[in-house]
């Protein structure tokens, strides 16, 4: 999702975000022992990293992603809503240009859910989760169609607009996005280019 590589963060480090990250999950709770935390920079925001946040000694695995102020125990633990998203973009505040504007787009429809599933970007085949593997000339076919993210222009009052290709459920549909400079996202013109596509359930898990 982000360019950059994940650091590895220390037990002393892990124990002290663990102890304000349990006070916001319900049911079971993290044991620092046997927590692992990545760290990232994010490229829209300033001085905040991007914490994942992981328990595999539990079943099943606990897992939690969140931003941290840095140099403070201030944190803010996505929900998969977009809301939590855009209450954080106005408080840090985001800034978004060509560079880091991909990235934001990535990292939004990464981890924002809705009642029928993720929007799930298709930047080529390998981007879908197939239920089986499909033929070569699917494949093909499909990477012939699809293409990566594309900014298309950027308007007079900020508003980017950005070609996608992406998979809902059982469909593949190419639309048009439009990133506010807050970070508001919407989708107009959809085209659907595939039906019936045999996918993993983004809801489900199958």
């Amino acid at each position: 999702m982000f360019d950059e590589s994940y650091t590895k963060l220390e037990l002393d480090d892990v124990a002290s975000i663990i102890h304000e990250i349990n006070k916001d999950v319900e049911g079971s709770i993290f044991d620092p022992l046997e927590t692992t935390i990545m760290v990232i920079d994010v490229p829209f925001y300033d001085d905040y990293v991007f914490l994942d946040i992981s328990d595999h000694a539990t079943s099943p695995p606990l897992q939690r992603y969140a931003f941290q102020k840095k140099g403070v125990m201030e944190f803010t633990v996505l929900d998969w809503s977009y809301k939590v998203i855009y209450d954080l973009n106005l408080k840090v505040p985001i800034k978004l240009t060509e560079d880091n504007l991909i990235d934001y787009i990535r990292f939004f429809f990464g981890f924002v859910k809705g009642r029928h599933g993720r929007f799930i970007i298709c930047e080529n085949a390998d981007s879908i989760k197939w239920k089986d593997e499909p033929p070569d000339e699917v494949r093909l076919a499909l990477n012939t169609t699809i293409k990566p993210l594309k900014i298309i222009e950027k308007r007079k009052d900020g508003v980017f607009q950005v070609e996608a290709y992406m998979n809902l459920n059982d469909s593949i549909f190419k639309t048009m996005l439009y990133i506010e400079p807050n970070g508001r996202i919407t989708m107009s013109d959809h085209e659907i280019l595939i039906d019936d596509v045999p996918v993993i359930d983004s809801v489900l898990g199958n």
